[in-house]
């Protein structure tokens, strides 16, 4: 089926009337909140959602074009899986870009001098609140070695690869590469260096451009106040 459309493609921010919201479970990272809410479509709806701070991830990409890639244990999963650098937003207050430079710092011992927005996803919209603000960062120097981040838990275990494009896209192919942050990374990477190739503009956001799901609307993820109906609070 087609259908036409005349509005800006775009997702649309919703506050639906929250009848009930309560913390059922409080964990080390993240929360599970059971809400009850009401759309036009339905009403008395029950769902349980992750409660999360929120992420950043970094495409790292080096003078000869290469994407930088950590690999890293995975439990829910039981897998290393090839990644690219990204950590919590968990600092109050901290601005997604300072916190993408950090992760780059503690995870990959780097800083750099360019950066651009590539995108900005919902990982599991179903189940969690967790949206991720994914960087391009280029114009790279190396962490002195006495300043470097001491690694622990799972990053203790990191090995890291620098890969050309065409390799890491033939990986996310052959189901080699599944973090969907790394595949799509690599998706957003390749469309950028084929048209810096070709000599076509390249337009990105700016690097403070508003988050339209998160930024200005009322905090839903961890730690969060929900408003009900009726009540203020939780």
């Amino acid at each position: 089926m087609s259908t036409q459309h005349d509005e800006i493609l775009q997702d649309d921010p919703v506050v639906p009337p929250i009848t009930s919201s309560e913390v059922v479970y409080e964990g080390a990272v993240w929360d599970i909140r059971r809400e009850t809410f009401d759309l036009p479509e339905a009403s008395g709806l029950v769902r349980d959602l992750m409660a999360h701070t929120g992420a950043v991830g970094v495409a790292v990409v080096d003078d000869e074009q290469r994407i930088l890639l950590a690999q890293q244990y995975r439990h829910p999963v039981r897998a290393r899986l090839w990644e690219v650098p990204a950590g919590l937003l968990d600092v109050p207050g901290e601005d997604p870009l300072e916190a993408a430079k950090r992760e780059l710092i503690e995870e990959a011992d780097l800083t750099a001098d360019h950066w651009d927005v590539l995108s900005d996803s919902c990982l599991t919209p179903g189940g969690s609140s967790e949206t991720m603000r994914l960087y391009l960062a280029r114009g790279l120097s190396s962490v002195p070695e006495a300043d470097r981040h001491e690694r622990g838990e799972e990053e203790a275990g990191f090995r890291y690869a620098w890969v050309g494009i065409d390799e890491a896209l033939a990986a996310v192919t052959d189901g080699r590469i599944t973090n969907a942050i790394a595949q799509l990374a690599i998706f957003q990477v390749d469309r950028v260096l084929r048209a810096e190739a070709a000599g076509a503009p390249v337009e990105f956001r700016p690097v403070d451009a508003p988050r339209r799901l998160v930024d200005g609307r009322p905090e839903f993820g961890r730690g969060a106040q929900v408003e009900t109906i009726g009540s203020s609070e939780d």
